[in-house]
Parts: C-alpha cells; sequence; structure tokens
C-alpha cells in the first residue's frame, strides 16, 4: 500500500454523456489520502461506503490509504473517476500507525536542527517517513527565506534526500486542521478543495459588523463561509429599496434608513411625523427605478 504519495495520476478526462438520466451517473466519493491533501473524486459504485469511512484507493501510482470527506452522491466526475478498491481492514490502520510513528520521529529530528539553529520559520509538517527515499519539509515563514543550506544540513543529517516547500497561511491551516467557532471542523481541512478569494465586500453585503477579529479564520485571513452566502444576499438586496430612497408604502410615505434584508422589509422614517415603521415589499406602493 502506498502511503507516502498525494498524487493520483488525472490524465484522462471522464465526460459522461450530458442527456444520461441521474440513475445512471456514477456513484461518487470525494477522497483525501492525507491531512490536509487534495480531494480525488472515486467511484464505489460496488461498496456501501459513507463519509469518514477509511478506504483503500487505486491512484494509479499503487493503492493508498484514504478517507471518504465527501459522501456519495450521483453526479458527473470533472475527470476520470479512480476506484475504491474497498474498505480499509486492521493490517492497513496497522500499517498507517506505523508510518505514522515514523513520521512523528522524523518531525523530531527536523525540530529539533531548526530550533537549534533559531531559524525564522514554523514547522507545519514532513511528508514521507524515513523508509522513504526522499521526504518533504512544509514550513511557514512571514518572509522569504533562502532554505537551500538548510535542505543540504537536514539530508546530510537524516540521510535522505530533502525538498524544502514554503506554504502560505491557509495551507498551514488546512494541513493544520482544527474546530472553527461553528463547532464543525475547519472547511479546509474537511471538504473545501480549492482556496477562493474572499473580500471584505462580502462582508460588507451580509451587513456583518466589520471586525477583523471576530471575521477571520484560524490562517488569520477572511472566513471562507464569508463566500458561501455571499450571492444569496446580493440578490435579497436587489429586491429591496436602497437606503436614502424615498417611497410610499400602506403605512405611510418617506424615506428607507434601514434594511433587513432575510426579513425582506424596510425602515422608513414617516414624513408626517418622523417615526419608525417596518414595511413588507408587499406593503410598498410605489417603488423606482434603483429601487
Amino acid at each position: 500500500m502506498n502511503d507516502s504519495s498525494d498524487d493520483i495520476s488525472t490524465d484522462a478526462v471522464y465526460t459522461p454523456a450530458l442527456s444520461a438520466p441521474e440513475t445512471d451517473l456514477p456513484l461518487v466519493v470525494g477522497v483525501r489520502l492525507r491531512t490536509g491533501g487534495s480531494i480525488y473524486d472515486c467511484d464505489t459504485e460496488s461498496h456501501l461506503l459513507r463519509r469518514f469511512d477509511r478506504v483503500i484507493v487505486d491512484t494509479g501510482h499503487g493503492p493508498a490509504l484514504g478517507t471518504i470527506v465527501i459522501g456519495p452522491t450521483r453526479r458527473r466526475p470533472h475527470r476520470r473517476l479512480h476506484r475504491v478498491i474497498g474498505p480499509a481492514d486492521d493490517r492497513d490502520l496497522r500499517h498507517e500507525d506505523g508510518q505514522l510513528q515514523r513520521r512523528q520521529e522524523l518531525e523530531r529530528s527536523v525540530l529539533e536542527l531548526i530550533r537549534g539553529r533559531e531559524l525564522p520559520i514554523k514547522l507545519v509538517k514532513v511528508d514521507g517517513t524515513s523508509a522513504d527515499e526522499k521526504v518533504t519539509v512544509f514550513y511557514a515563514c512571514e518572509e522569504r527565506f533562502e532554505h537551500r543550506g538548510l535542505a543540504r544540513d537536514l539530508s546530510a543529517a537524516l540521510a535522505l534526500r530533502v525538498e524544502m516547500r514554503q506554504i502560505g497561511s491557509r495551507d498551514e491551516a488546512r494541513t493544520a486542521g482544527g474546530v472553527g467557532v461553528c463547532g464543525r471542523e475547519l472547511c479546509c481541512s474537511s471538504w473545501l478543495k480549492e482556496f477562493e478569494a474572499v473580500s471584505v465586500k462580502m462582508a460588507k453585503a451580509q451587513d456583518l459588523a466589520l471586525n477583523f477579529s471576530k471575521l477571520a479564520g484560524q490562517c488569520g485571513r477572511l472566513k471562507c463561509c464569508l463566500r458561501y452566502e455571499y450571492q444569496t444576499y446580493v440578490e435579497l438586496r436587489r429586491t429591496l429599496p436602497k437606503v436614502g430612497k424615498k417611497v410610499q408604502s400602506v403605512k405611510g410615505d418617506g424615506e428607507v434608513v434601514r434594511l433587513s434584508l432575510l426579513k425582506q422589509t424596510v425602515t422608513v422614517r414617516r414624513d408626517e411625523d418622523d417615526e419608525l415603521v417596518e414595511v413588507s415589499l408587499e406593503e410598498l406602493v410605489e417603488r423606482g427605478p434603483d429601487g
């Protein structure tokens, strides 16, 4: 079983007929081979599997142990599906435990060398074990770090070929994992396949307080979940008159001073008595073209 590689061959592209009924679509699960690694689509038609099951996957480079992070669904995969050989057994799990122990020993050796030199870098993880020909050291650093000298010293100390890779804060959080303020496992380390741009504009569109300490995730960047409902809020906002707009309603005419996007109501300051009244869309008599 191949535990040391996170690479699955994706040369061929799977393009099922667009007219195929849903029952003809393959039953696909998303499998992650390692913490923080990529998620791959795999065919699970012949196995009754569910999320969090440990499985053996045919990667194209040999069988590898992985975890189902996206449960079975019938859908069109973007690339050629790879096969789930079957559920992992006790022997597979014992082999993984042995690999994990050897990897932890290797990480301790790397960490001791980094600390001994007082280098301004943070060790994130070591990919590979002492039984492999090559190991990859992932590290984080606030600035660009020239790591060639460290790689040579690590290679000599460990008697292995060492590759150094600097990663960003989001990849660091994905690799480390954790639980968000929502009480659930971080999206990036559980099911999220790719990072997409997140902006303060998305927080503003959802009427969230611009408190960075609350908007930032474990990585120190804006939370990925700010994207999830952003488009919904944009559409909801389009149906309501803008703040400052003069409107007519069954409760009186006045100026819009506040929006309630989810309730689809507006707060109007009445011209006649300066009182604030909440008005629904159905209670608006006339709305301008820019409403």
